[in-house]
């Protein structure tokens, strides 16, 4: 109803009921007012029968399902499953008893939801529970089949299927493990193999709110990770005959590996290592500038195969078969050679599945556009939001702890978009009767330009908050990278690179990687001029879950509401900026290992005392926003150390020291207001102490001076106990400001977190 109607007998009662409830409370209401409340409640009541109407809740039940999931992660102790079953059973049927109830109904079926992803997530930890290492140990001897191959810039990595382990202070009988090799030596997949590594505990959060590595490798079936100390020698295994599943393993390897010599023994340098990474899922070698100038300009999602590079394949194959078979008449008009187009794809897009290594992104992409392919095949629309709860539903029952990977938030919150925004229509451009053919084609220039442009500034839109969250940074020339780029990676990278793969077995694959070579090339040049431009890189202090998940509830009201009810989501997006916009930074940070420290200054920068965990102080500058480096010599300068220790000033002037010896606590027990060591505090000491039980109990630890107290939270706080993160997973703490370098393994290159849309 338009304000300026004359209110009915429905809006009369309720504008009398409203002013009744004003003079109640001890107000009055002109007449005139109270019938505009009456109106806007109306209104409002129509909005909510339109949103709760037939065919709308489907795309909600994913929501409750991964609202399950994440208040799964969030406890602090490992719940029962028995009693989320209990709650599950209740709530369906809760759902069962309300089918009736135009509101109710809904209401119940996404609580259900959220009472089963719970439930799901709760399932799928007591499934892969296996034991994981609680402390750093040293000489370990094993014995296993190797089940992945990476090769590394420096290094290669393997993942090894135990089947013995033994070694000093090793008080578990680890699964698998993964171990660095040196460069060019890993044996290949399926081989048993022996050697003698350094192993650590799966890496805690680097800072208290960080990124959870020990939670991912907990979910992968990984115990440990370290490097090998001598040679990897491949023995006799200690079985007749390997099972089914380690020679199928070893044969897509060997596929993989053959393939990706071909396409670099075609296409040198950067430019083959990446044209090989968009064929068999090997990226592990690109080097680290180009590495960083790909994320830096937002075009490294074309490094991670994932819904794009399947999206492609498939609708090539799709467009190929059905162009193909649409000239013979007899089949075009008889035959549903669309369906025929779309079972076809579909083999070929799981034989690219298999292809790249299958990793979950992959999997996640292979899932969305199989759902698509099949929807064509029963004559339903091929993308629409029911399609992408759907593939969400999916993914999240197969491996519910996707959900808080950057890459499943960053990938369908693109997706979500993009489906939303073109379930609305593009505006553009319309040929009419009397275009000629040179019209029609500028036209249709100008629509796919469009086209692009909105699909760049709507993915970049709705990945921005978990960028920002998860990387502390923004790309604000990640459109022109992307407009530069991705015509030549889709019309040309990817097509030049199916054709090779069919070409192959025939052996005349080579120019074809060589075309493949130069799209990538000028793709890498696209990269690197982006990330050359002044202000490329928008750094981004830390924020909390708390500005994340109103951010994220903005996102999915806008994207799913029809009626104009979707921009109150708009009110959740100002809400999430405003929280992110006042999340205080820390004043100290404290490494997991004790063995670095932060401290900022007066000029409100961190100073750091550098130890050997190097990948956490990268990780407190990026999410303090800093531009500084890891490597920068200034980092040091606000410490003044001598052999005894080293002390810094914060803001207001009061000092921080790091003592190493027993005179120097008790002299930085009277004189400064925080103390650092690696030995155990006296009793009577009157500046808060971080010793090395605390350090050993809590992890890393960000402060806050409030007063003359200090606020501390830590990233594996004493009350938190869940299978990746046991009271006593924390690594032994080494001494403060020591030099010994953490395992090279143990420091993830960004492209191990870094999403893919």
């Amino acid at each position: 109803m338009a304000w300026g109607e004359t209110a009915g007998p429905r809006s009369r009662a309720v504008a009398g009921a409203i002013a009744a409830a004003g003079r109640r409370a001890g107000l009055v209401l002109p007449r005139g007012i109270a019938v505009r409340l009456a109106q806007a409640h109306r209104l409002l009541a129509q909005w909510a029968a339109a949103e709760a109407g037939p065919g709308r809740l489907m795309p909600w039940v994913p929501v409750g399902f991964g609202t399950g999931i994440a208040l799964y992660f969030a406890a602090e102790r490992e719940p029962a499953w028995w009693a989320s079953a209990i709650l599950t059973s209740g709530l369906v049927i809760a759902a069962v008893a309300a089918r009736r109830r135009p509101f109710g109904f809904p209401l119940a079926v996404v609580a259900a939801a959220l009472a089963a992803g719970f439930l799901v997530a709760t399932l799928r930890t007591k499934a892969v529970d296996h034991p994981v290492l609680r402390r750093a140990s040293f000489g370990i001897a094993v014995t296993g089949f190797v089940e992945t191959r990476e090769e590394r810039e420096r290094s290669d990595r393997i993942v090894v299927a135990v089947h013995s382990i033994n070694g000093p202070r090793l008080d578990q009988q680890l699964e698998r493990v993964r171990v660095a090799v040196r460069k060019g030596r890993a044996p290949p997949v399926g081989s048993f193999v022996s050697f003698t590594a350094r192993l650590t505990p799966p890496l805690p959060p680097l800072r208290p709110g960080g990124y959870d590595f020990a939670r991912d490798f907990y979910f992968k079936r990984l115990g440990a990770t370290g490097f090998v100390t001598g040679v990897v020698r491949i023995e006799a295994p200690p079985e007749t005959a390997p099972s089914l599943r380690r020679r199928l393993s070893a044969a897509v390897d060997g596929l993989r590996d053959g393939i990706d010599a071909r396409i670099r023994a075609a296409v040198g340098g950067d430019a083959g290592v990446i044209a090989s990474a968009l064929i068999t899922g090997k990226r592990d070698a690109i080097s680290t500038p180009v590495n960083e100038a790909m994320y830096v300009s937002s075009l490294g999602h074309v490094l991670s195969i994932s819904g794009y590079h399947m999206a492609v394949v498939a609708g090539v194959v799709f467009f190929a078969v059905r162009g193909l078979l649409a000239l013979v008449p007899g089949l075009a008009l008889r035959r549903p050679i669309k369906k025929w187009a779309a079972a076809a794809a579909l083999p070929v897009a799981g034989f690219y599945l298999v292809l790249s290594g299958a990793e979950v992104a992959t999997q996640r992409a292979f899932l969305m556009t199989a759902v698509v392919l099949v929807g064509v095949m029963v004559d339903r629309r091929a993308l629409t939001l029911r399609t992408l709860a759907i593939a969400a539903l999916t993914v999240m029952v197969l491996a519910p702890e996707t959900i808080v990977h950057p890459s499943f938030q960053m990938s369908f919150a693109a997706t979500l978009a993009l489906v939303a925004v073109y379930d609305r229509g593009l505006p553009g451009p319309v040929a009419g009767r009397d275009t000629s053919r040179v019209g029609r084609a500028a036209l249709w220039g100008v629509r796919e330009i469009l086209a692009l442009l909105v699909a760049s500034l709507v993915a970049g839109a709705a990945t921005t908050p978990f960028a920002a969250y998860h990387f502390h940074r923004l790309a604000p020339f990640g459109v022109v990278a992307n407009l530069l780029a991705m015509p030549i990676v889709s019309a040309f990278v990817m097509p030049a690179g199916l054709l090779g793969l069919v070409a192959l077995p025939f052996g005349f694959d080579a120019p074809l990687w060589h075309l493949m070579g130069v799209g990538v090339g000028w793709m890498t040049a696209v990269a690197q001029w982006v990330a050359a431009l002044p202000g490329a890189v928008g750094h981004v202090s830390a924020f909390g879950i708390d500005a994340l998940l109103p951010g994220t509830a903005g996102l999915v009201v806008i994207c799913l509401l029809r009626t104009p009810l979707r921009w109150s989501g708009i009110g959740f997006v100002a809400l999430a900026i405003l929280v992110a916009l006042r999340t205080p930074l820390p004043d100290v940070l404290v490494a997991a290992d004790g063995s670095s420290l932060a401290v900022r200054g007066r000029d409100g920068r961190l100073q750091i005392l550098k130890g050997g965990d190097g990948f956490a102080v990268r990780e407190w500058l990026a999410a303090d926003g800093d531009e500084r480096v890891a490597t920068d010599s200034t980092l040091g300068q606000g410490f003044a150390c001598d052999p005894d220790g080293c002390v810094a000033r914060l803001a207001d002037g009061a000092r921080v020291a790091v003592a190493r010896t027993p005179d120097a606590i008790a002299d930085d027990c009277v004189r400064a207001v925080l103390v650092l060591t690696s030995r155990t505090a006296p009793p009577a000491c009157a500046a808060f102490v971080i010793d090395r039980e605390a350090v050993r109990r809590q992890g890393a630890m960000a402060l806050y001076r409030i007063g003359d107290s200090w606020r501390v939270e830590s990233a594996r706080p004493q009350r938190l106990d869940r299978p990746w993160a046991r009271p006593a997973s924390v690594p032994t703490p080494a001494a403060a400001g020591s030099s010994r370098p953490a395992p090279r393994d143990a420091t993830p290159r960004r492209d191990d977190l870094e999403a893919d849309d």
